[in-house]
């Protein structure tokens, strides 16, 4: 099962994901973008350049994509994948920056991930209080420091793109006790295997 873990950053997609992985067996640990040395590259391109084209962000994160479907999600179909991020995240992203309309963002990540999508999204939901809070206590990357009201934008962006692919959620609150949350993703990643 490809279950992929999606929210801003802070909201502590990667802390669940650690936490997770001691609790399945053979599960394969990813990331998107950088999940592949292809994508590394890309990664510190989009973090560290700064302010570029926001349709040279989104092509730069398709390429990616592709590149982490076909040599990361693919081969490994048999086993449970937890990803840091896919799809969800980038058309969110490149939706948010209003460059290119959300359909055709659809239609670009159908041809990335040649229809490959995640079988289950844990959306991580935060609110404006605890987000600011997280933000000030780390030095932001390229993309945090675009603000706050972005990336409450990002957030109500991918809920939107769930739901127009249909693709199986569970939308989990990022401020609860890390323990309640362990749980409660396990079980229901248990209920889907």
């Amino acid at each position: 099962m490809y279950v992929a873990f999606e929210g801003v950053d802070t909201v502590g997609k990667s802390t669940q994901i650690e936490r997770l992985a001691g609790r399945f067996e053979d599960c394969l640990v990813t990331k998107e973008p950088g999940g592949t040395p292809f994508g590394l590259r890309i990664r510190t391109m989009l973090l560290e350049e700064g302010a570029i084209h926001p349709r040279t962000e989104a092509l730069l994160f398709l390429a990616d994509r592709a590149e982490h479907i076909e040599r990361i999600i693919r081969p490994n179909r048999h086993r449970l994948i937890l990803s840091d991020r896919s799809l969800i995240s980038g058309i969110a992203y490149a939706a948010v920056n209003e460059e290119i309309p959300m359909e055709e963002l659809i239609a670009l990540n159908r041809f990335a991930t040649d229809g490959l999508y995640p079988d289950l999204a844990i959306l991580f939901r935060i609110d404006r209080a605890t987000l600011a809070r997280r933000l000030s206590q780390k030095m932001p990357d390229a993309i945090e420091q675009r603000g706050i009201a972005y990336m409450l934008r990002v957030q109500e962006a991918m809920e939107r793109v769930i739901e127009t692919l249909g693709i199986d959620a569970l939308f989990v609150d990022a401020g609860a006790p890390l323990e309640s949350l362990t749980r409660q993703i396990e079980t229901t990643i248990k209920e889907r295997l």
